[in-house]
């Protein structure tokens, strides 16, 4: 029994020909499966931000720091189930399709929520954009920095400024953010996938190279040290809290979850199938976090980087560091695109919805053997552009990172899919599984909070310190 009917109709059961080249709601049928749903989901989790977990871990320590990330990695093998049950409404496997997080949320909890939703998943989805483009401009100023430091020694003076780098950046995620859709994009994210694991084993064997050769620095099993030689308390507060942040975003993958379940096929149920690459992906996101932090903690102690690769812990050798970051501006091109498509789409279907006789939005022209529309060449190229003058602003790795991990973090990956889920199956208030979902919202709530106050300190200590627009790595 397949359900017929396009976005915003009723579900109306019909009988659908299995030979059809149609899926039930009337589009091509979709030939996604496990294998290409969890290459997208190690494209988006396992980024640079993988890099700053080492950083993480020195805040914390060995006990809070390994805890924290298998919890959180519980806590996303969970929710990420319940949000993959909502794909379809009412029912989990025959219900109508939604084809984006917005539209799940306004199906099981209505407008209101449907409105807060897009505010957060649009507005994480346009940060994380920035983010790769300050982390790619560092990734790229650290290749010149390498040969530097090569040719004229470890102290020399090998400060560049971001903002070419920045731009240039920018210029080509132009040109790529003209591919038409998601659905477009596997190719780009197996290559950025396989570069993703690249740089996290350079850095993960860099690590062990050091602390094998009795270059490795003292640890703790509660983190950088506090009082004389170390930090003041309520520096040791603050940078635990930033690193929660750091480790909620290399964690998430809820703003895309949707677009990557909508290019799965229908048999086996789309649920069933979102549910293993789920269990995939963040199984072996886990364990290439806890060797990227570990290791990288175990090498540099008190004094870890924000970045392993880019903090220049390494020097040599030369061409190997060199190596990492350019796997990691390969990645970045490529996750760009996975974030910002679903963005892109929300906002070109609603031009579509408001203009249905524009010929300016909806018309499709051939250029160069290339279908060309006008009003996505002009916003997405205007998009692209702010994106980079923010970067080009706040250039703070560590700092950008953890922002968006905390502005993420609770709403997307708890408090909308418990709330859907309480929706879908209609837990009893105050009974005993409504409670316990109930101390797990609360309880990461207050994680997401703590993680923003400290990440926009962070920040804005950095803009005094620096000038807009001048700053050199």
């Amino acid at each position: 029994m397949d359900i017929e009917g396009g976005e915003g109709d009723k579900a109306v059961p019909t009988t659908r020909d299995p030979t059809s080249d149609l899926d039930d709601d009337g589009r091509v049928k979709r030939t996604g499966n496990i294998f290409t749903a969890t290459t997208h989901i190690i494209t988006v989790v396992i980024g640079a931000g993988v890099l700053a977990l080492a950083w993480a871990m020195a805040q914390l320590g060995w006990i809070a720091g390994v805890s924290v990330m298998v919890i959180f990695a519980c806590i996303s093998v969970y929710t990420y189930g319940l949000i993959a049950d909502c794909y379809r409404y009412p029912d989990p496997v025959t219900g109508k399709r939604n084809y984006t997080y917005m539209q799940a949320v306004d199906a099981y909890l209505g407008g209101k929520m449907h409105v807060f939703c897009g505010s957060v998943l649009y507005g994480k989805l346009a940060g994380v954009t920035v983010g790769y483009t300050i982390t790619s401009s560092i990734s790229l100023v650290a290749v010149k920095k390498a040969i530097c430091f090569h040719k004229n020694g470890h102290h020399a003076y090998c400060k560049f400024s971001n903002n070419p780098y920045m731009i240039g950046f920018g210029i080509l995620q132009v040109l790529l953010s003209q591919i038409p859709d998601f659905h477009k994009l596997t190719w780009l994210s197996t290559l950025a996938a396989a570069t993703s694991f690249g740089y996290a084993f350079i850095g993960s064997g860099l690590s062990i190279a050091m602390v094998v050769t009795g270059k490795g620095q003292p640890t703790s099993i509660f983190g950088k040290k506090v009082g004389p030689g170390g930090i003041s308390e309520a520096e040791k507060v603050w940078n635990v809290l930033s690193a929660l942040g750091n480790i909620a975003l290399a964690s998430s993958f809820a703003t895309v979850i949707y677009d990557i379940m909508d290019t799965l096929k229908s048999s086996p149920p789309e649920c069933k199938q979102m549910k293993q690459a789920n269990v995939i992906g963040i199984v072996m996101m886990t364990i290439l976090f806890l060797l990227c932090g570990g290791l990288g903690y175990a090498a540099f102690g008190d004094n870890t980087p924000g970045n392993i690769l880019t903090g220049f812990g390494f020097y040599e050798p030369f061409w190997l560091v060199g190596l990492g970051n350019v796997f990691i501006i390969i990645h970045m091109v490529g996750a760009y695109q996975v974030m910002a498509q679903p963005l892109f789409r929300v906002i070109e279907m609603g031009a579509n919805m408001a203009w249905p006789r524009s010929d300016f939005i909806n018309k499709e022209y051939s250029f160069l053997s290339c279908k060309v529309n006008y009003f996505r060449l002009t916003w997405r190229t205007i998009y692209v552009i702010l994106a980079t003058i923010i970067a080009m602003a706040m250039p703070f790795f560590n700092e950008f990172l953890a922002l968006l991990g905390a502005v993420g973090f609770w709403p997307l990956i708890v408090f909308f899919p418990i709330q859907m889920h309480v929706a879908q199956k209609q837990i009893k208030k105050m009974s005993l599984k409504w409670f316990m979902l109930q101390v797990l919202n609360i309880a990461c709530f207050l994680v997401t909070v703590s993680a923003a106050v400290a990440s926009v300190r962070g920040i804005s200590k950095n803009i005094k310190k620096y000038k807009l627009f001048m700053y050199k790595q």
